[in-house]
């Protein structure tokens, strides 16, 4: 059993290719499903392992399975997002074995995020795992690697200062806005959608008191919740082209596969403004916004992506966390990686088990047999013990005997290994130096 990790992310890919492998939570498990069936075959086994971690940021694929899946999965995830292979691996990225423990430790962690340290991906990772376990997709080797992902990722949060240093995309959208509006709070302020990331950005602008909020949701009782909390108004998606005139700063982020906004929305309501500048934030992969809209004048359009480049962190106390949380993420990997190594010889440890457990029920129902006949005690319990070793040792001295040359050399050091440790004899040396004469 190995595993890997197949991806792309904010430093692999541009936004609109991510839009294209960004899957919804409702997706996931159907999607786990598919993934799974196409892999069973008799060539790739029925074992496979896998679980989907989709953000704004990132689409990864983690997989335990025999490693000549790889390719498939290449396959299948280029499909899922309608280019070619290699037109996917010019952005993606395959991580195998420690490399892809390594790489979902430092995802859990917030070292591979857009804003180092953020907090929001651990339980973005956590949902993940969620969904594949219900989809009956993850087992003992992913339940491992994200177990292990998790608890590593709580060290480094209680250990280093890494999130200390982290500005959010929540943060840095007001920040954004306060450079453009004097004063926050004489604007109107409109979140489109209402998951965890419109309720952050929302909390954040609140605390700036702006004059009015309001939240458009596809699911209308979704959206009264939010805006309930908030204090703002609720309206339907249905209306937002007729009512965007009102507001002055726009953040959305929802699970939308097609733009909510477009060009045309955007147009008329510059021109009812009498154009009056707009803040928009896009927060959504795939975009919320159609791309147009920054080409206008009067409209301040920022992505995902460009709010990475306005995140400031602190520089020295920012590389000592950095270097602390590697350092922490390094020894996870090393344990998980032994782990996942004693795992192949689980089958043969069994095996032997079992071998030995049968060869000790008959030598056992032998010594009744002579017991229940009269036999003297002292002998059976002799003819128990020489019948065990001698089973024990069979195989180990056919082997030997078989073997020749520099094969036997090893054979003979294997031997001492298994049956003489701790022993002052060393029996190999002499078949070594019989060899030589």
């Amino acid at each position: 059993m190995s595993v890997f990790a197949l991806g792309l992310n904010h430093n692999s890919a541009p936004l609109d290719l991510r839009g294209r492998f960004a899957f919804t939570l409702e997706q996931l498990a159907p999607t786990l499903l598919g993934f799974r069936q196409q892999l069973q075959s008799p060539r790739l086994g029925k074992g496979a392992e896998a679980a989907i971690l989709s953000t704004c940021n990132r689409t990864e694929l983690y997989v335990a399975g025999d490693g000549s899946m790889v390719q498939p999965a290449v396959d299948w995830l280029a499909q899922i997002g309608g280019v070619g292979p290699s037109a996917l691996m010019d952005h993606a990225y395959v991580l195998q074995g420690s490399a892809a423990a390594r790489h979902a430790f430092r995802v859990a962690s917030g070292l591979d995020s857009m804003v180092l340290g953020e907090p929001q991906i651990l339980g973005q990772m956590k949902q993940a795992v969620r969904e594949a376990d219900q989809a009956g997709t993850v087992g003992t080797t992913l339940h491992q690697l994200f177990q292990r992902s998790f608890s590593v990722a709580k060290e480094v949060r209680s250990s280093t200062e890494i999130g200390a240093h982290s500005i959010s995309m929540a943060a840095a959208s007001v920040r954004l806005a306060g450079q453009l509006f004097e004063d926050l709070s004489k604007i109107k302020v409109l979140f489109v959608g209402a998951g965890e990331m419109i309720e952050l950005v929302a909390t954040h602008f609140a605390a700036r008191t702006p004059k009015s909020m309001a939240v458009a949701n596809r699911t209308l009782e979704r959206g009264e919740k939010l805006a309930g909390r908030l204090g703002a108004e609720s309206i339907r998606l249905a209306d937002l082209p007729q009512r965007l005139h009102e507001f002055d700063a726009v953040i959305s982020c929802t699970a939308s596969s097609l733009p909510l906004i477009g060009l045309g929305a955007v147009e008329r309501a510059l021109k009812a403004r009498k154009h009056r500048p707009i803040f928009m934030v896009d927060l959504a992969v795939p975009r919320d916004i159609e791309p147009e809209v920054a080409k206008l004048d009067d409209v301040y359009l920022y992505t995902v992506d460009e709010l990475a480049n306005l995140v400031q962190t602190a520089g020295e106390k920012r590389q000592a966390a950095v270097q602390q949380a590697e350092a922490i993420i390094e020894t996870g990997v090393q344990s998980f990686v032994h782990w996942l190594g004693q795992r192949h010889t689980v089958p043969l440890i069994q095996a032997l088990n079992a071998q030995a457990d049968e060869w000790r029920e008959r030598e056992m129902a032998r010594a009744r047999k002579l017991l229940a006949k009269g036999a003297d005690v002292d002998e059976v319990l002799d003819a128990l013990s020489r019948g065990l070793t001698q089973k024990m040792l069979h195989g180990a001295l056919a082997e030997l005997h078989a073997s020749e040359g520099e094969q036997r050399v090893q054979m003979a050091q294997t031997v001492s290994r298994l049956f003489l440790r701790g022993s002052s004899r060393n029996p190999a040396q002499a078949v070594e130096r019989s060899d030589e004469h």
